[in-house]
This record gives C-alpha cells, structure tokens and sequence, in this order.
C-alpha cells in the first residue's frame, strides 16, 4: 500500500453517478440533475442487476443504506442536541443541503468539494435559488496542510466557532488508504475537540469475507481507483475494529452503526446476508 498522498481530484467522477442514484430514488432535486450521471446511471444497471442477483446486493443499495442512516442521524443531532451548523464535504451532487434546509429553514448549511465540483454545485443551487446566508458552498481540500482549503480554515472562516457543528463525508473515505484518511480523522478530531457536542458521520465499507464478493469488489475497486486516479480501500474487516480506529483517532466516542439494525425502522433497501457498509457516527 502506498504511503504517498492520494491525489483527491478525480473523486469527483463518482459523484455524477452517485448524484444520480439519489435522483432516480426521489431523493433529489431536478436541479442537480446531470446528463453525465443519468448516463453513468443506464451504463451501470446491467452490472447493477447482476450483482445483486449474485451477492444479495449491489452499490445501489449500499448507497442508499449509508445516505438515509446518515440523514437520519443528522436528524438527531439537531432535534435532540441542538446542533445548527452542518458540514458536508465532498458533496458533489449531494440534495443533502436541500433537504436539509427545507427540513430545518434556521441550519447553517455549507457543502464543500474540491474547486471544480464546489464550482459546478454552487452554480446549480444559485439558479434554483437555493444559495444564501443559511446555505453556502466553498472549496475544500482534506488532504491540504496549508492555505484557505483546509479543513481547518474552512471551518473556522464559515461558521460560529463557539458551537457544536456536524460534519459528513459521504463517499469519500474509501478512495484513500487508511494511512491516509486517518490523517485527515485525526485532524477532524482535533478540530471537533475545541468544539464539544460536535458529531462526524461517514460510512466504511468492511473488506468482505464471502470469495465471489471479495472478488467482485477487488475488481470494482479497481475500476473505480483508474477512473479516479484515486486507491480504493477497504479499511477494517469488523465492527469493533472500526470502532477502535476511530477513538485511537482522538474521537471521544464512536458508533458503528450496522444497516440491519434500521431495517423496518427506515425506508432502507435490505441486503440478503450481511451488508458490506457501515455508518460511522463519532463524537467529540
């Protein structure tokens, strides 16, 4: 496994299709629909179909397991602690921020991605509309050290840094290493460490144990790491280690939260065995 930097520019590739899934399913809005992801969306559906007759599920369905627990969870932290000010970085053409605005009209929403893709969605939410002091999109690089784009000056120019904030990263995570990415969790961390209260969701997908998954997903993550110029990763094989990741990363607490556990409870897709994504939701 490399230990270099993973270039994070080509993630935004994924997110068409991503963006897509949501707005087949009713979960977004016209206005962040995309010619290229209803493409991707028409070139995927045969793979799509076949997987999950093969293996009880496919990416559609991990999709929208992680997108509605993790909406869920928002949900929560705002009704039951208060919290007012979301982060979601790498959202792409993400509806979070719509829904949630609608959901919430006093939350302070802001999206960020990488200059292109924040770019193309701040571009999409001004002509529907929806952009003002309440619903913001701005750069953002996890992986920089220095300057505007990072994660730690982002957070501090764009929000009340006296007040908890919740922040997701849907979709990203898995496109870097472990090494990597725990930079990044570590540095979140301690950026949520000086605001207590604060909340961090994502996903992890778990390197699967079943041969034909396993196999399946090798030569997915493949592809997908050529198209992105990116190294997909699994990074733990259970729960209990993801949860201990995620404290040795200086999170106070951590849940992992498996999707069997809302099934009945959300409108989710079920799997046939056990589902390969997990919701992280960690606590300062």
């Amino acid at each position: 496994m490399s230990k270099k930097p993973t270039d994070s520019s080509g993630i935004s590739f994924t997110a068409l299709y991503t963006g897509a899934v949501w707005h087949r399913y009713g979960l977004s809005d016209d206005a962040l629909a995309t010619a290229q992801g209803n493409l991707l969306y028409r070139l995927m559906t045969p793979f799509e179909t076949a997987s999950k007759a093969v293996i009880g599920g496919n990416i559609r369905t991990f999709l929208l397991q992680r997108h509605l627990i993790i909406d869920h969870l928002i949900d929560q932290a705002i009704n039951e602690h208060g919290i007012t000010q979301v982060l979601e970085i790498a959202c792409g053409m993400s509806p979070r921020g719509i829904r949630l605005r609608e959901k919430h009209p006093s939350l302070h929403m802001v999206e960020a991605d990488l200059p292109d893709m924040a770019a193309k969605k701040a571009l999409r939410l001004l002509s529907a509309g929806r952009l003002g002091s309440g619903h913001q999109v701005t750069p953002v690089d996890i992986l920089a050290t220095h300057g505007e784009r990072t994660l730690e000056a982002v957070i501090e120019r764009v929000f009340d840094n006296d007040k908890p904030i919740i922040v997701v990263t849907e979709g990203l995570t898995s496109y870097f290493s472990l090494e990597v990415i725990s930079s990044f969790w570590r540095r979140l961390a301690n950026v949520m460490a000086n605001r207590p209260g604060s909340v961090y969701l994502s996903e992890s997908y778990f390197r699967p144990r079943q041969p034909i998954l396993k196999g399946t997903l090798t030569a997915l993550g493949g592809i997908l790491g050529s198209a992105t110029r990116s190294q997909v990763s699994f990074h733990f094989g259970s729960d209990r280690e993801a949860h201990q990741h995620f404290i040795d990363c200086g999170f106070k607490t951590a849940t992992v939260h498996d999707p069997r556990a809302w099934y009945g409870v959300l409108p989710i897709p079920e799997s046939r065995g056990e589902p390969m994504v997990r919701v992280i939701e960690a606590g300062s």
